[in-house]
């Protein structure tokens, strides 16, 4: 796919990954719409990037047609949907005070699997409608899932099983999606220095980088946005799995 002029919906586009990966595209010639539920942060971000913010919660079907109908009006169908949107808690399936807690699980499960899951579906009814271009094809779909998804640790089994679930449904979802030429593919990054994981003290993010075989530093967002550009731009990627992480392999803790 050729990036200039095509228009694309970036959710968790108000930080980290998502905002690094808005700002690349729109680089790019590409008209971008943020999803996020910071009313703070996603304004201020579109506004850099002469884009558009929309508040999303990811995993509402309401809230995702508004912000579906608020990118249409800006920008057009878009051709692109990045899929960043999503959050980790930490809890031990049971813990020093009991069970974890149902409503805990449900939350991680809802913001990350659902939330992906709802987005692909009606981002993609409105891509299908489009045009076919070089190859037939319509339309591409970046999932975020983790590293965790393989290698969950202690404390991560919600963040885990959400991560592992966007990654069985990338085959599916491409599988579904090709007689009508929509891509699907999922980035699993590793330790990356978002603004989240750099609220770490100094010497637990010099051990983290330490555990990476190479590079021995955190991923960089923009390195994320990269390997999204890749994936938009070489159509023969699809249906795959991609790990982002310096050969990182998680221990249990």
């Amino acid at each position: 796919m050729k990036l200039q002029g095509q228009s694309a919906i970036i959710t968790g586009g108000a930080s980290g990954l998502g905002a690094a990966t808005a700002r690349m595209l729109t680089e790019n010639g590409v008209k971008v719409t943020i999803w996020d539920l910071n009313e703070d942060l996603g304004p201020k971000v579109a506004g850099e990037i002469g884009g558009v913010f929309a508040r999303v919660d990811v995993s509402s079907e309401e809230d995702a047609l508004a912000g579906l109908e608020a990118a249409k009006s800006a920008h057009g169908i878009p051709r692109i949907l990045v899929n960043c949107a999503g959050f980790g808690k930490a809890n031990k399936i049971v813990g020093r005070d009991g069970p974890m807690a149902l409503a805990d699980f449900k939350r991680v499960i809802d913001a990350n699997l659902i939330g992906h899951f709802n987005c692909s579906r009606l981002v993609a009814a409105e891509m299908q409608t489009l045009d076919p271009m070089d190859d037939g094809e319509r339309g591409v779909i970046v999932q975020t899932a983790s590293v965790a998804a393989f290698d969950g640790q202690i404390g991560q089994i919600a963040y885990t099983a959400s991560k592992a679930g966007i990654v069985g449904m990338t085959l599916v979802i491409a599988r579904d999606l090709s007689n009508v030429g929509i891509r699907c593919n999922t980035i699993c990054p590793g330790i990356f220095a978002t603004p989240l994981m750099l609220r770490a003290r100094d010497e637990v993010l010099e051990s983290l980088a330490n555990s990476i075989p190479f590079p021995k530093r955190l991923g960089k967002p923009e390195e994320f946005a990269s390997m999204v550009r890749e994936i938009c731009t070489n159509t023969m990627l699809n249906g795959e799995t991609i790990r982002l992480d310096g050969a990182i392999r998680m221990a249990p803790r």
